[in-house]
């Protein structure tokens, strides 16, 4: 009986967080998108960015296989990014012939503001939510950090 009820559980607090979800992806887009535009950047050229702000460095085939694109796809999205200023293509020193993709400083800040947008939205629309979905938010944290 009480496997049932906590699977009823389960999929009640589940359900709940789906609508969470959904809420805040749809405000992040939003504010997200307008952002963007601001910069002339598309969602794959920001989801570039961001992996680039989490590496040091990446080849084009890297870029690809991160992105799901061919090359040719990834060369025409750091084409865009560095003519904007938000990153640059340096050769490895083991091999000339290689090109790496490092974020700059420029696309490092434009990052950093994003997210900082993103994790306020975040919090002001955690700051409405009532006390069980408080609950159900703080029971999926401790359920991703196991």
């Amino acid at each position: 009986m009480k496997t049932t009820s906590m699977n009823a559980q389960i999929k009640e607090d589940a359900d709940k967080l789906a609508e969470f979800v959904l809420m805040t992806q749809r405000s992040c887009i939003l504010n997200l998108s307008d952002q963007l535009n601001n910069d002339n950047l598309s969602f794959p050229q920001f989801f570039l960015l961001t992996y680039l702000a989490s590496e040091e460095s990446l080849t084009m085939s890297d870029i690809a296989k991160k992105m799901g694109h061919s090359t040719a796809a990834a060369t025409g999205l750091v084409d865009r990014l560095q003519k904007l200023g938000f990153v640059k293509r340096t050769h490895a020193t083991e091999d000339r012939r290689k090109i790496l993709v490092k974020i700059s400083k420029a696309g490092t800040k434009l990052v950093s503001q994003m997210r900082q947008s993103i994790s306020k939205n975040l919090s002001q629309m955690m700051l409405e939510t009532d006390s069980e979905e408080a609950q159900v938010l703080n029971n999926a944290k401790s359920t991703l950090r196991a």
